[in-house]
């Protein structure tokens, strides 16, 4: 007896030890799969979120052209890397004629800032300080910058890192388009590999979960990032049409600060630039423009943000600028697909009823006893 239940220990002990080698095996696998990966998962990512977001459009194109998914994939990459390269092209070409303008015109000593505006002393804060800094800029531009040299060299650095950032995020992007081109050109296979990671994961649920991330992700796409690019679009065209030194900065900025809700911020400095340089009737026009395009999301995110997505607009909102602010860019699609699915399964967390869980306890205790 004793011989028996040895022999059945040290049985379970190699099956044991057979089981942990097994799933450190796979643990070690899969670690080497993720390194291996990691420096394309950010492509994949963005490849299938772009995927996803123009599926409904390639898939109306390809009705159109008899069927032919290879060609329609082809032509709607070609027209997203147009829409991503032109105005980036347009808005860069700006940018560098600003600041050959601006380096030509201070090596020339002909660039004139012009007088503060009377009043801006009785501005809180910022009043006292912008006026002394302001009026000699205004009288005696190369001291100003010998005052303020130490902050332009600190300054500088950081923007040639950005500058280089945001190149680098063009060219992901890029990227990401052709990707999310060859998913659109398999997009049987692709969906079929979706549906059966979804049903594995979650089970009978998997369907609506994943209609719920698809949903998601379109929702965020025209919600957030689409009215972000068009007040952009809009408020460059102010920018140019009024004469805003570095117009492609300006509007560089006023687009991220756009995703980040905070694009009312970045128009304040512009309207108060254009006050100051500009005829009254000029600058009021302007100040009109910015109002316009600072309430138009007021306007457009009901309207577009959480369309056809089963959970709240503000847990759609949540999660993407929560996942923005901690993930990058990505986390606007991360964070609101994650906040959307914890909605959903806290909500069928909140319908189960006290029935249905003594209904599961009671089949437990009769497995149990059995």
């Amino acid at each position: 007896m004793i011989a028996e239940r040895l022999f059945e220990t040290r049985d379970y002990l190699s099956r044991a030890v057979e089981i942990s080698i097994h799933i450190g095996l796979v643990i070690l696998l899969a670690a080497t799969c993720f390194l291996i990966l990691s420096p394309f998962l950010p492509l994949i990512a963005w490849g299938i979120i772009v995927a996803i977001a123009v599926y409904p459009s390639y898939e109306k194109l390809q009705t159109v052209l008899g069927g032919r998914g290879v060609l329609s994939a082809i032509l709607v990459s070609v027209l997203l890397l147009a829409v991503l390269i032109v105005p980036v092209v347009l808005l860069a070409k700006t940018l560098i004629g600003s600041v050959q303008t601006l380096g030509e015109q201070l090596k020339d000593g002909t660039l004139v800032i012009p007088p503060p505006p009377s009043n801006i002393e009785t501005w809180p804060v910022i009043g006292a300080p912008l006026k002394s800094a302001w009026s000699l800029a205004s009288t005696n531009l190369a001291a100003a910058i010998n005052n303020f040299s130490p902050q332009i060299r600190s300054v500088v650095p950081k923007l040639l890192s950005a500058s280089a950032a945001i190149g680098l995020t063009v060219l992901q992007f890029a990227l990401s388009i052709v990707v999310a081109g060859a998913v659109l050109a398999n997009s049987r296979g692709s969906a079929e590999a979706a549906h059966s990671l979804a049903n594995r994961l979650l089970g009978e649920r998997g369907p609506e979960f994943e209609q719920l991330a698809c949903s998601t992700i379109r929702s965020v796409t025209t919600g957030i990032l689409g009215v972000a690019v068009i007040q952009s679009v809009l408020a460059s065209l102010g920018f140019l049409v009024v004469g805003l030194p570095g117009a492609g900065l300006w509007a560089i900025v006023f687009l991220i600060g756009a995703i980040l809700q905070v694009g009312t911020l970045v128009l304040i400095p512009a309207v108060i630039y254009v006050f100051a340089t500009a005829s009254i009737t000029k600058a009021v026009i302007f100040l009109v423009w910015c109002l316009i395009v600072a309430l138009m999301d007021n306007v457009l995110k009901p309207l577009l943000l959480g369309r056809g997505v089963a959970v709240p607009i503000a847990v759609v909102f949540l999660g993407a600028i929560g996942g923005f602010v901690a993930m990058g860019i990505i986390g606007l699609f991360v964070g609101a697909i994650v906040l959307s699915v914890g909605y959903k399964l806290f909500l069928a967390w909140l319908d189960r009823r006290p029935e249905t869980q003594s209904e599961d306890s009671k089949k437990l205790q009769t497995v149990a006893s059995s």
